[in-house]
Protein backbone atom coordinates (compact mmCIF):
# COMPACT_ATOMS: atom_id res chain seq x y z
CA UNK A 1 0.00 0.00 0.00
CA UNK A 2 3.00 2.15 -0.13
CA UNK A 3 1.95 3.15 -3.81
CA UNK A 4 -1.83 4.92 -2.95
CA UNK A 5 -4.37 4.22 -5.92
CA UNK A 6 -5.80 6.82 -7.17
CA UNK A 7 -9.45 5.73 -5.96
CA UNK A 8 -8.83 6.17 -2.52
CA UNK A 9 -7.10 9.02 -2.79
CA UNK A 10 -10.22 10.53 -4.19
CA UNK A 11 -12.73 8.70 -1.87
CA UNK A 12 -10.11 10.62 0.81
CA UNK A 13 -10.81 14.15 -0.80
CA UNK A 14 -14.25 13.31 -0.59
CA UNK A 15 -14.26 12.76 2.69
CA UNK A 16 -12.50 15.42 3.95
CA UNK A 17 -14.36 17.91 1.46
CA UNK A 18 -17.68 16.13 2.64
CA UNK A 19 -16.78 16.92 6.65
CA UNK A 20 -15.86 20.57 5.93
CA UNK A 21 -19.14 20.57 4.11
CA UNK A 22 -21.00 19.33 7.07
CA UNK A 23 -19.17 21.57 9.51
CA UNK A 24 -20.38 24.65 6.99
CA UNK A 25 -24.01 23.67 6.59
CA UNK A 26 -25.18 22.43 10.34
CA UNK A 27 -22.51 24.47 12.38
CA UNK A 28 -21.19 27.69 10.83
CA UNK A 29 -23.84 29.04 8.12
CA UNK A 30 -25.91 29.66 11.18
CA UNK A 31 -24.23 32.43 13.32
CA UNK A 32 -24.39 30.87 16.79
CA UNK A 33 -21.72 30.87 20.14
CA UNK A 34 -21.37 26.89 20.55
CA UNK A 35 -22.10 25.40 23.91
CA UNK A 36 -19.43 23.56 25.58
CA UNK A 37 -20.70 20.54 25.21
CA UNK A 38 -21.50 20.80 21.85
CA UNK A 39 -17.41 21.68 21.11
CA UNK A 40 -16.47 18.44 23.38
CA UNK A 41 -18.85 16.49 21.59
CA UNK A 42 -17.57 17.45 18.17
CA UNK A 43 -13.89 17.68 18.80
CA UNK A 44 -14.52 13.97 20.44
CA UNK A 45 -16.31 13.26 17.36
CA UNK A 46 -12.84 14.30 14.97
CA UNK A 47 -10.79 12.75 16.94
CA UNK A 48 -12.05 9.92 16.88
CA UNK A 49 -12.58 10.14 12.46
CA UNK A 50 -9.24 10.53 13.05
CA UNK A 51 -8.00 7.69 14.84
CA UNK A 52 -10.01 5.31 13.19
CA UNK A 53 -8.71 6.65 9.77
CA UNK A 54 -5.23 5.66 11.33
CA UNK A 55 -5.97 1.89 12.48
CA UNK A 56 -7.44 1.41 9.00
CA UNK A 57 -4.01 2.80 7.64
CA UNK A 58 -2.26 0.40 10.45
CA UNK A 59 -4.06 -2.61 9.67
CA UNK A 60 -4.61 -2.23 5.38
CA UNK A 61 -0.97 -0.58 5.22
CA UNK A 62 1.23 -2.00 7.73
CA UNK A 63 3.03 -1.55 11.13
CA UNK A 64 5.49 1.08 9.31
CA UNK A 65 2.49 3.18 7.74
CA UNK A 66 0.81 2.96 10.59
CA UNK A 67 2.85 4.49 13.12
CA UNK A 68 4.27 7.54 10.46
CA UNK A 69 0.75 8.10 10.43
CA UNK A 70 -0.01 8.85 14.33
CA UNK A 71 3.36 10.36 14.51
CA UNK A 72 2.30 12.61 11.76
CA UNK A 73 -1.35 13.06 13.22
CA UNK A 74 -0.04 14.16 16.35
CA UNK A 75 3.12 16.60 15.42
CA UNK A 76 0.57 18.29 12.92
CA UNK A 77 -2.38 18.52 16.11
CA UNK A 78 0.14 20.17 18.34
CA UNK A 79 1.49 22.71 15.85
CA UNK A 80 -2.34 23.60 14.72
CA UNK A 81 -3.35 24.33 18.49
CA UNK A 82 0.01 26.19 18.26
CA UNK A 83 -2.07 27.83 15.51
CA UNK A 84 -4.79 29.10 18.00
CA UNK A 85 -3.14 30.74 20.05
CA UNK A 86 -2.72 33.52 16.78
CA UNK A 87 -5.96 33.09 15.82
CA UNK A 88 -6.97 33.87 19.02
CA UNK A 89 -4.63 37.12 19.13
CA UNK A 90 -5.68 38.08 15.43
CA UNK A 91 -9.78 37.80 16.83
CA UNK A 92 -8.91 39.50 19.64
CA UNK A 93 -7.05 42.43 18.16
CA UNK A 94 -10.17 42.26 15.59
CA UNK A 95 -12.85 42.49 18.31
CA UNK A 96 -14.92 39.88 16.65
CA UNK A 97 -18.46 39.05 17.91
CA UNK A 98 -18.20 35.21 19.41
CA UNK A 99 -20.88 34.21 17.36
CA UNK A 100 -19.63 35.16 14.76
CA UNK A 101 -16.37 33.68 15.60
CA UNK A 102 -17.23 29.91 14.07
CA UNK A 103 -16.89 31.26 10.34
CA UNK A 104 -13.25 33.20 10.69
CA UNK A 105 -12.18 30.08 11.96
CA UNK A 106 -13.72 27.90 9.16
CA UNK A 107 -11.81 29.83 6.82
CA UNK A 108 -8.72 29.53 8.30
CA UNK A 109 -9.24 26.04 8.58
CA UNK A 110 -10.11 25.57 4.99
CA UNK A 111 -7.33 27.88 3.98
CA UNK A 112 -4.64 26.06 6.39
CA UNK A 113 -5.80 23.02 4.20
CA UNK A 114 -5.17 24.46 0.69
CA UNK A 115 -2.46 26.16 1.83
CA UNK A 116 -0.60 23.05 3.37
CA UNK A 117 -1.76 20.89 0.73
CA UNK A 118 0.18 23.55 -2.14
CA UNK A 119 3.29 23.06 0.05
CA UNK A 120 2.98 19.42 0.62
CA UNK A 121 3.00 18.55 -3.19
CA UNK A 122 5.81 20.91 -3.67
CA UNK A 123 7.98 19.22 -0.72
CA UNK A 124 7.26 15.57 -2.58
CA UNK A 125 8.36 16.93 -6.07
CA UNK A 126 11.66 18.68 -4.55
CA UNK A 127 12.51 15.66 -2.12
CA UNK A 128 12.31 13.16 -4.94
CA UNK A 129 14.18 14.95 -7.46
CA UNK A 130 16.89 16.67 -5.17
CA UNK A 131 18.11 14.35 -2.44
CA UNK A 132 19.96 17.18 -1.03
CA UNK A 133 16.39 19.02 0.06
CA UNK A 134 17.01 16.59 3.22
CA UNK A 135 19.49 18.89 4.65
CA UNK A 136 17.55 22.31 3.80
CA UNK A 137 14.79 21.17 5.27
CA UNK A 138 16.64 19.94 8.65
CA UNK A 139 18.62 22.87 8.98
CA UNK A 140 16.01 24.75 8.50
CA UNK A 141 13.51 23.36 11.38
CA UNK A 142 16.98 23.47 13.37
CA UNK A 143 17.35 27.02 12.93
CA UNK A 144 13.14 27.61 13.61
CA UNK A 145 13.98 25.79 16.99
CA UNK A 146 16.33 28.33 17.75
CA UNK A 147 14.54 30.95 16.48
CA UNK A 148 11.72 30.43 18.82
CA UNK A 149 13.75 30.40 22.04
CA UNK A 150 14.90 33.97 21.23
CA UNK A 151 12.66 36.83 23.03
CA UNK A 152 9.87 38.29 20.92
CA UNK A 153 10.19 41.24 19.79
CA UNK A 154 8.37 44.33 21.76
CA UNK A 155 6.45 45.31 18.40
CA UNK A 156 5.12 42.36 17.62
CA UNK A 157 1.73 42.04 16.64
CA UNK A 158 0.69 39.12 14.20
CA UNK A 159 -2.78 41.54 13.48
CA UNK A 160 -0.59 44.29 12.43
CA UNK A 161 -2.95 47.42 12.49
CA UNK A 162 -0.80 48.29 9.32
CA UNK A 163 -2.89 45.96 7.21
CA UNK A 164 -5.95 48.23 8.26
CA UNK A 165 -4.98 51.46 7.57
CA UNK A 166 -3.85 50.02 3.82
CA UNK A 167 -7.54 48.64 3.69
CA UNK A 168 -8.40 51.96 4.55
CA UNK A 169 -6.48 53.87 2.27
CA UNK A 170 -7.31 52.07 -1.03
CA UNK A 171 -10.52 50.37 -0.62
CA UNK A 172 -13.73 51.28 1.10
CA UNK A 173 -13.90 50.09 4.54
CA UNK A 174 -16.36 50.35 7.75
CA UNK A 175 -15.27 49.89 11.32
CA UNK A 176 -18.54 47.79 11.72
CA UNK A 177 -19.36 44.28 11.22
CA UNK A 178 -22.67 43.37 9.79
CA UNK A 179 -23.08 39.62 11.01
CA UNK A 180 -20.52 37.68 9.41
CA UNK A 181 -21.30 39.18 6.12
CA UNK A 182 -17.68 40.52 4.34
CA UNK A 183 -19.37 43.03 2.29
CA UNK A 184 -22.32 45.57 3.35
CA UNK A 185 -23.53 48.95 2.21
CA UNK A 186 -23.41 52.05 4.24
CA UNK A 187 -24.39 55.38 3.24
CA UNK A 188 -25.36 53.82 -0.29
CA UNK A 189 -21.86 52.46 -0.66
CA UNK A 190 -20.51 48.76 -0.96
CA UNK A 191 -17.76 48.27 1.57
CA UNK A 192 -15.41 45.92 3.21
CA UNK A 193 -16.60 44.91 6.68
CA UNK A 194 -13.94 43.93 9.41
CA UNK A 195 -14.73 40.30 8.73
CA UNK A 196 -13.08 39.75 5.52
CA UNK A 197 -9.84 41.84 6.77
CA UNK A 198 -9.48 39.05 9.24
CA UNK A 199 -10.12 36.35 7.17
CA UNK A 200 -7.07 38.30 5.13
CA UNK A 201 -4.98 38.36 8.33
CA UNK A 202 -5.90 34.70 9.28
CA UNK A 203 -4.90 33.66 5.53
CA UNK A 204 -1.63 35.05 5.79
CA UNK A 205 -0.38 33.34 9.08
CA UNK A 206 -1.71 30.25 7.77
CA UNK A 207 0.67 30.75 5.30
CA UNK A 208 3.84 31.14 7.49
CA UNK A 209 3.09 28.65 9.65
CA UNK A 210 2.67 26.05 6.29
CA UNK A 211 6.38 26.66 6.31
CA UNK A 212 7.42 24.89 9.61
CA UNK A 213 5.01 22.28 8.99
CA UNK A 214 5.22 21.08 6.21
CA UNK A 215 9.29 20.31 6.46
CA UNK A 216 8.25 18.81 10.08
CA UNK A 217 6.03 15.94 9.07
CA UNK A 218 7.99 15.21 6.08
CA UNK A 219 11.14 14.41 8.58
CA UNK A 220 8.39 11.45 10.06
CA UNK A 221 7.75 10.16 6.34
CA UNK A 222 7.71 10.74 3.01
CA UNK A 223 4.33 9.58 1.91
CA UNK A 224 2.42 11.91 0.52
CA UNK A 225 -0.59 10.23 1.24
CA UNK A 226 -0.07 9.69 4.93
CA UNK A 227 1.49 13.36 5.19
CA UNK A 228 -1.59 14.54 3.36
CA UNK A 229 -4.37 12.76 5.65
CA UNK A 230 -2.06 13.12 8.82
CA UNK A 231 -2.37 17.36 8.16
CA UNK A 232 -5.81 17.42 6.67
CA UNK A 233 -7.48 15.16 9.76
CA UNK A 234 -5.00 17.29 12.19
CA UNK A 235 -6.58 20.33 10.83
CA UNK A 236 -10.76 18.84 11.58
CA UNK A 237 -12.21 20.17 14.40
CA UNK A 238 -10.24 22.58 15.43
CA UNK A 239 -12.90 25.19 14.77
CA UNK A 240 -14.25 23.24 17.99
CA UNK A 241 -11.39 22.32 19.79
CA UNK A 242 -10.94 26.40 20.07
CA UNK A 243 -14.42 26.79 21.64
CA UNK A 244 -13.58 23.88 23.71
CA UNK A 245 -9.95 24.88 25.02
CA UNK A 246 -10.82 28.65 24.45
CA UNK A 247 -10.55 29.99 28.23
CA UNK A 248 -7.42 27.15 28.81
CA UNK A 249 -4.87 28.49 25.61
CA UNK A 250 -3.58 30.71 27.73
CA UNK A 251 -2.46 27.68 30.04
CA UNK A 252 -0.60 25.83 27.75
CA UNK A 253 2.40 28.26 28.25
CA UNK A 254 5.15 25.48 27.67
CA UNK A 255 3.77 24.47 24.35
CA UNK A 256 6.36 26.44 22.69
CA UNK A 257 9.07 24.93 24.40
CA UNK A 258 7.90 21.31 23.46
CA UNK A 259 7.27 21.99 19.73
CA UNK A 260 10.56 23.64 19.58
CA UNK A 261 12.47 20.39 21.37
CA UNK A 262 9.95 18.08 18.53
CA UNK A 263 11.41 20.61 15.99
CA UNK A 264 15.20 20.40 17.20
CA UNK A 265 14.55 16.72 17.32
CA UNK A 266 12.94 16.42 13.95
CA UNK A 267 15.35 18.72 12.21
CA UNK A 268 18.17 16.45 13.70
CA UNK A 269 16.50 13.68 12.47
CA UNK A 270 16.25 15.14 8.77
CA UNK A 271 19.94 15.59 8.66
CA UNK A 272 20.88 12.00 9.93
CA UNK A 273 18.86 10.48 6.96
CA UNK A 274 20.37 13.08 4.43
CA UNK A 275 24.16 12.53 5.66
CA UNK A 276 22.52 8.25 5.41
CA UNK A 277 21.57 8.99 2.07
CA UNK A 278 24.19 11.09 0.90
CA UNK A 279 24.42 12.30 -2.59
CA UNK A 280 26.28 15.81 -2.36
CA UNK A 281 29.68 15.57 -3.43
CA UNK A 282 31.79 17.51 -1.12
CA UNK A 283 30.53 15.46 1.87
CA UNK A 284 32.45 12.29 2.25
CA UNK A 285 33.03 11.97 -1.55
CA UNK A 286 29.41 12.04 -2.33
CA UNK A 287 29.10 8.80 -0.90
CA UNK A 288 26.73 7.53 2.23
CA UNK A 289 28.44 8.64 5.76
CA UNK A 290 27.46 5.68 8.07
CA UNK A 291 25.53 7.28 11.03
CA UNK A 292 22.34 6.18 13.24
CA UNK A 293 18.88 6.71 11.40
CA UNK A 294 16.01 7.34 13.31
CA UNK A 295 12.74 5.62 12.39
CA UNK A 296 8.93 5.95 12.79
CA UNK A 297 8.76 3.90 15.80
CA UNK A 298 11.53 5.80 17.73
CA UNK A 299 9.81 8.95 16.67
CA UNK A 300 6.04 8.35 18.05
CA UNK A 301 7.38 7.94 21.73
CA UNK A 302 9.31 10.77 21.62
CA UNK A 303 7.04 13.24 20.17
CA UNK A 304 4.43 11.89 22.47
CA UNK A 305 6.51 12.33 25.96
CA UNK A 306 7.88 16.04 24.87
CA UNK A 307 4.07 16.66 25.03
CA UNK A 308 2.75 15.13 27.80
CA UNK A 309 5.22 16.44 29.94
CA UNK A 310 4.66 19.87 27.95
CA UNK A 311 1.10 20.01 28.89
CA UNK A 312 1.90 18.73 32.33
CA UNK A 313 4.18 21.17 33.78
CA UNK A 314 2.13 24.38 31.85
CA UNK A 315 -0.93 23.09 33.87
CA UNK A 316 0.34 22.18 37.11
CA UNK A 317 3.47 24.35 37.36
CA UNK A 318 2.85 27.60 39.71
CA UNK A 319 5.32 29.35 37.29
CA UNK A 320 2.76 28.18 34.60
CA UNK A 321 0.20 29.64 36.15
CA UNK A 322 1.63 33.17 36.87
CA UNK A 323 2.70 32.88 32.65
CA UNK A 324 -0.57 32.33 31.80
CA UNK A 325 -2.35 34.99 33.36
CA UNK A 326 0.67 37.57 32.19
CA UNK A 327 0.00 36.11 28.95
CA UNK A 328 -3.83 36.86 29.19
CA UNK A 329 -2.68 39.89 30.50
CA UNK A 330 -0.87 40.98 27.64
CA UNK A 331 -3.42 40.07 25.11
CA UNK A 332 -6.34 41.57 26.67
CA UNK A 333 -3.93 45.03 26.66
CA UNK A 334 -3.32 44.84 22.99
CA UNK A 335 -7.24 44.27 21.67
CA UNK A 336 -7.71 47.37 24.17
CA UNK A 337 -5.40 49.60 22.69
CA UNK A 338 -6.69 48.72 18.99
CA UNK A 339 -9.41 51.19 17.93
CA UNK A 340 -9.56 50.51 14.48
CA UNK A 341 -12.88 48.54 15.05
CA UNK A 342 -15.73 50.60 16.28
CA UNK A 343 -16.62 49.39 19.72
CA UNK A 344 -19.73 50.32 22.08
CA UNK A 345 -18.78 52.10 25.07
CA UNK A 346 -20.33 48.90 27.40
CA UNK A 347 -18.06 46.79 25.12
CA UNK A 348 -14.99 48.84 25.55
CA UNK A 349 -15.38 49.06 29.67
CA UNK A 350 -16.08 45.42 29.68
CA UNK A 351 -12.95 45.24 27.57
CA UNK A 352 -11.21 47.30 30.51
CA UNK A 353 -12.68 45.26 33.28
CA UNK A 354 -10.90 42.04 32.07
CA UNK A 355 -7.81 43.89 32.26
CA UNK A 356 -8.38 45.14 36.10
CA UNK A 357 -9.71 41.00 36.95
CA UNK A 358 -6.11 39.93 35.41
CA UNK A 359 -4.20 42.73 37.27
CA UNK A 360 -6.03 41.63 40.48
CA UNK A 361 -5.06 37.59 39.37
CA UNK A 362 -1.85 38.48 39.32
CA UNK A 363 -1.58 39.64 43.32
CA UNK A 364 -2.19 36.06 44.06
CA UNK A 365 1.18 34.65 42.44
CA UNK A 366 4.76 34.62 43.75
CA UNK A 367 6.24 37.95 42.77
CA UNK A 368 9.17 36.17 41.71
CA UNK A 369 7.41 34.03 38.88
CA UNK A 370 5.14 37.11 37.73
CA UNK A 371 8.61 39.38 37.00
CA UNK A 372 9.81 36.70 35.48
CA UNK A 373 6.70 35.91 33.24
CA UNK A 374 6.85 39.26 31.96
CA UNK A 375 8.37 40.00 28.73
CA UNK A 376 10.34 43.51 28.01
CA UNK A 377 7.99 46.28 27.47
CA UNK A 378 4.54 44.43 28.86
CA UNK A 379 4.16 47.11 31.66
CA UNK A 380 4.00 49.56 29.38
CA UNK A 381 1.54 48.06 27.47
CA UNK A 382 -0.34 47.52 30.26
CA UNK A 383 -0.32 51.11 31.12
CA UNK A 384 -0.83 52.48 27.54
CA UNK A 385 -4.57 50.56 28.63
CA UNK A 386 -4.78 52.35 31.90
CA UNK A 387 -4.13 55.84 30.10
CA UNK A 388 -6.26 55.51 27.38
CA UNK A 389 -9.06 54.10 29.58
CA UNK A 390 -8.31 57.57 31.54
CA UNK A 391 -8.65 59.58 28.89
CA UNK A 392 -12.22 58.73 28.10
CA UNK A 393 -11.19 56.67 24.89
Amino acid sequence: MSEISLPIWLVTIAVIAGLLLFDFVFHVRQAHIPTLREAAIWSAIYVGIAIAFGIAVWVFGGHQMGAEYFSGYILEKALSVDNLFVFLIIISAFKVPRADQQKVLLFGIVFALIARSVFIFAGKALIDNFQWMFYIFGLFLIWTAIHMLMPEKDDRDEADNFMIRLAKRFLHTTDHYDGDKLFTYENGKRVLTPMLLVMVAIGATDILFAFDSIPAIYGLTTNVYIVFTATAFSLMGLRQLYFLIDGLLDRLVYLKYGLTAILFFIGVKLVLHALHENEVPFINGGNPVPVIEIGAFESLPVIVGILAITVLASVYSPKGKALSTVTALHRAATAYLHTEVEETPEEREAAYQRILELEASLESYDPGHVESAKNDGHDDLVEKAHAMHAAGR
